[in-house]
């Protein structure tokens, strides 16, 4: 979908609607969400529907009679969302546009300034959010293969990008695969996708980049892959160009590789911090991580390669050490097996990764944070190494938190 996501709240219906005509003649700004009624509390469903529905901007329309309970709102607004701007809309008031600003709105627009005032708000917050991710440095890439068919690179992916974007916003997700599962595990139906970029390399801008991306639940952006089988097979400089320009937009890039076994899944893995190597713990799955270990990291002289074990089960007398040994890989991480869970969400397009009281659903937040926190090496991959403590902590999470309806803003 093309533009900024906008959601409108006011007290009135009138003040609404004027508000929404006025959003529609930037066709700049899209109203995703618009309300009656500002968030009376921490708990207010209106909190998770701005948050789920990946508004970038919110719009608050002040009444000169009841301003404080805007200010309010905008407070609320302020600590219990991630990285969303606010846009006072109120009186010419002095007074009134001190204490939206110091309640935590970014703009202040008067009540009946002409929409051309909006279309320039809307033309600083996207610089501004530009100059902003340009400035915090390069996203890290990271791109997961399967070692076999049907190991579940594309449920890891997805749900590893799910776990990151709670977690530091600024996360894309990118579907690779020759027909692309990721639209239907985040139930989704993408307009445009992969292809789409890649054809528009030539002309391709932030706002091309923009409008080729889906917005999915708790504001995760997906470049999604071909809805028929479809081989798309890129050179090295259009990847280059297309990666160079996902970086510099985004905090975290997650790619699905799935089944690939081609010079793009090479080039791909060229182009990443991580690999993360999909198997299980049986002889067939791992005898092909190896072969596809080797495959993946021929005449690059890195290692970047991690295994990551999918529906882990222990098997008795097959030790961690035997593992990398048959693979000649290291084991970054275990995916507990709980097919009870992750079949049912797979099939309703609702990733265990928003699941916290479930233990893969912790354990995909237990993998994000690992691969957040690790540390850059002088090549460009990650210091990343396999932490049995961290899986622990991501085991013990839920049982130490208190579940809240909304998710806290600052992380």
């Amino acid at each position: 979908m093309h533009g900024i996501a906008v959601t409108v709240l006011a007290e009135d219906k009138e003040r609404l609607s004027v508000l929404q005509q006025r959003l529609e003649t930037t066709q700049i700004g899209r109203n995703v969400f618009a309300h009656i009624g500002f968030p009376g509390g921490q708990t207010d469903p209106v909190l998770r529907q701005i948050q789920d529905l990946g508004a970038e901007i919110v719009l608050v329309d002040i009444d000169p009679q009841h301003a404080e309970r805007a200010f309010r709102a905008i407070e609320l607004i302020r600590a219990n969302t991630n990285e969303i701007a606010i846009f006072a809309v109120g009186p010419h008031q002095p007074d009134t546009i001190v204490s939206a600003m110091r309640a935590g709105a970014g703009e202040y627009l008067e009540r009946n300034a002409a929409p051309e005032k909006l279309l320039e708000a809307f033309a600083h917050f996207t610089a501004s959010r530009s100059k902003a991710r340009t400035s915090s440095g390069r996203a890290r890439v990271f791109t997961v293969a399967n070692s076999k068919g049907g190991s579940g690179a594309t449920t890891v992916a997805v749900n590893t990008a799910i776990a990151l974007q709670d977690r530091h916003a600024g996360v894309l997700l990118v579907d690779f695969a020759t027909l692309g599962h990721a639209a239907l595990h985040m139930n989704v139906r993408p307009a445009f996708g992969i292809a789409d970029a890649l054809q528009n390399l030539h002309r391709m801008d932030t706002a091309l980049l923009q409008g080729l991306m889906t917005s999915c639940k708790n504001g995760l952006q997906m470049l999604a892959g071909p809805q028929q089988p479809q081989v798309v097979a890129p050179t090295v400089a259009e990847l280059a160009r297309l990666f160079d320009l996902l970086v510099s937009h985004f905090r975290y890039v997650v790619v699905d590789c799935s089944n690939r076994v081609d010079e793009t899944a090479r080039v791909l893995c060229d182009l990443s911090n991580a690999v993360l190597l999909v198997a299980q713990a049986d002889v067939v799955s791992l005898w092909s991580a190896g072969r596809m270990r080797n495959f993946l990291e021929e005449g690059t002289g890195r290692a970047r390669v991690r295994l990551v074990l999918n529906r882990y089960k222990k098997i008795p007398g097959f030790s961690d050490a035997d593992v990398e040994t048959a693979t000649n890989c290291k084991i970054l991480w275990k995916i507990p097996n709980n097919h009870q869970a992750v079949a049912p969400a797979i099939d309703k397009g609702a990733p265990v990764a928003f699941q916290e009281s479930l233990d893969v659903g912790r354990s995909f937040r237990g993998l994000a944070a690992l691969l957040a926190e690790a540390v850059p090496t002088t090549d460009g991959s990650l210091d990343l190494a396999y932490q049995p403590e961290k899986l622990q902590d991501a085991k013990k999470t839920a049982r130490s938190l208190l579940i809240s309806p909304v998710r806290a803003g600052g992380q």
